[in-house]
């Protein structure tokens, strides 16, 4: 595909699969660490970006956490936020949905208000200065237990006009969506909405468990239904969108190339797939750079290209005029770069 890299910046766009916490990037998180007197590991960003050759899921996610430790104020997790956005009103980003975890601030002496009314408010202002729509989704760690998890459910059913959803991240391994089977009901007869890792490093039985137990939206992930012939009819007959992240994929091994990526299978068989950055301060590329290496690496066509960025639009928590809205500046794009 001739220009693709330009034809891609310039595409509006959604991103569905994004953790704030793993937009930390580490000039910003030695900032913040002087500010809130927090003493690091590291004795520089450029040891920081070191640390950042993971080997598997948990290895991330031991830097993941210790990076949350800066986190004590709303102004910080408002600038963590807006930080973010900023980077994608550049990346011509129209749409975002969020995830936060509270557990990972709540559970060393973080108020969940601190929490959500910082992050909400860079949302908000993101909508006046950049025209950016959002959701934000809160999410179960899951290698904690249910009672926590239902704790946490318990604190945000004050925000329900903040929070769209709730979702489950972190280790994979050894947590099965069933593990959370109560507190995803309660949250469903709340009215959220719901989505779940699964597929990433947990095999297909978690992806039926995310969809018959949980009964969830999104499988976030999802790499690993293309495992299972029957979960891989299903999912397209049920037109379940999938959030794939390929640069954490590759980073973390769940692929070792991206020409092995899974992404244009899961085109072909006509799976709901959309491309998201997951922590891309971490895995090294935010939207555009995912949308560039994965057109790179499996030729992606240009009618591929467009399909992923549909894809994201309507797979989105959008009313019906936003996301008129959205998918009609996707067409005029299109149609203006032929």
């Amino acid at each position: 595909m001739n220009n693709a890299r330009t034809f891609i910046e310039g595409l509006p766009k959604a991103e569905l699969h994004l953790h704030i916490e793993g937009s930390f990037e580490p000039e910003l998180m030695f900032e913040l660490a002087q500010r809130n007197s927090v003493r690091l590991a590291y004795g520089s960003v450029a040891e920081l970006r070191e640390a950042y050759a993971f080997s598997e899921l948990q290895d991330f996610l031991d830097i993941y956490y210790q990076g949350m430790s800066v986190l004590v104020e709303e102004r910080d997790f408002y600038d963590l936020t807006h930080a973010y956005l900023r980077r994608m009103h550049a990346q011509n980003v129209r749409h975002v949905e969020i995830f936060f975890d509270p557990q990972g601030h709540t559970d060393r002496g973080v108020d969940f208000t601190t929490v959500i009314d910082g992050i909400w408010r860079a949302l908000q202002d993101a909508w006046r200065n950049y025209g950016i729509s959002s959701q934000l989704i809160m999410c179960f760690l899951r290698h904690l237990d249910q009672n926590s998890a239902m704790r946490t459910l318990d604190q945000a059913l004050a925000y329900k006009d903040r929070i769209v959803g709730v979702g489950l991240d972190s280790s994979e391994l050894g947590h099965p969506p069933s593990k959370f089977a109560d507190v995803f009901a309660r949250a469903r007869r709340e009215g959220f909405r719901l989505v779940a890792h699964a597929g990433e490093e947990g095999p297909p039985e978690y992806i039926y468990e995310a969809l018959d137990v949980l009964h969830v939206q999104r499988i976030d992930h999802g790499n690993r239904a293309l495992e299972d012939p029957a979960l891989i009819e299903r999912l397209a007959a049920e037109n379940m969108p999938l959030t794939v992240c390929p640069l954490s994929n590759l980073r973390l091994c769940v692929v070792e190339d991206l020409r092995d990526h899974p992404l244009q299978k899961m085109l072909e068989l006509r799976l709901c797939a959309t491309v998201n950055s997951d922590d891309p301060a971490y895995f090294g590329g935010y939207i555009n750079e995912n949308f560039v290496a994965v057109q790179e690496a499996l030729q992606l066509t240009r009618k591929q290209i467009i399909v992923l960025a549909r894809n994201g639009f309507t797979a989105a928590f959008l009313d019906a005029p936003r996301r008129t809205q959205l998918l009609r500046e996707l067409d005029d794009y299109v149609a203006a770069h032929p």
